[in-house]
């Protein structure tokens, strides 16, 4: 979780203890992201198998949006007096969630970790959202934004997990392992 830090101003409509919540919401957002962009990258970089290039070529959309997604936060952070925390040893430290666990496997394998790591970001984003609508709304509105755009690259996730019930393949799945089993078993 984010430490609580130093703010010298604020924007206007916010006390600082409003303030440093918000920012607190952000920069647990800011490292989500910076951790997503670069988990996108790694399995960019270790996607093999027959759908190789159909997934290869699907991430790097992902990939730029969430980097976009971390600036705008961190200048969120900035315009209410915080100071945006983006080191690698920072996000390692504040983050609540383990690192991505697969390394070279197939596409289907790592569609099924990711499917459990935007459920992750997706609902602490949700549960933000939530926090916002009593504290700060431009903030909220950032977030709900974000949030509609992740949850269309969640989709593009589990369209390839889903059969043609309805079921997705790695439902129950407890980790990131479990999922990529479940996902390459379908």
């Amino acid at each position: 979780m984010a430490t609580r830090q130093d703010i010298h101003y604020t924007t206007p409509g916010l006390s600082r203890e409003q303030a440093e919540r918000v920012i607190g919401l952000l920069q647990s957002r800011l490292h989500a992201m910076n951790d997503l962009h670069l988990t996108l990258k790694h399995v960019h970089w270790n996607v093999v198998g027959p759908h190789f290039i159909a997934v290869h070529e699907m991430i790097d959309p992902q990939v730029d949006a969430v980097r976009g997604f971390a600036d705008d936060l961190a200048e969120r952070i900035a315009t209410l007096g915080g100071s945006p925390k983006g080191t690698p040893g920072s996000i390692v430290e504040e983050r609540t969630w383990d690192d991505y666990s697969l390394g070279r496997a197939g596409t289907q394998e790592h569609l099924g970790a990711l499917d459990l790591v935007y459920r992750g970001v997706v609902g602490s984003y949700r549960d933000g959202i939530a926090e916002l609508d009593d504290l700060d709304l431009v903030t909220q509105d950032m977030f709900i934004g974000q949030t509609e755009q992740l949850e269309l690259f969640h989709w593009f996730i589990r369209a390839h997990l889903e059969d043609q019930g309805g079921r997705l393949s790695t439902a129950g799945a407890k980790d990131e392992q479990d999922a990529a089993r479940a996902a390459g078993r379908a």
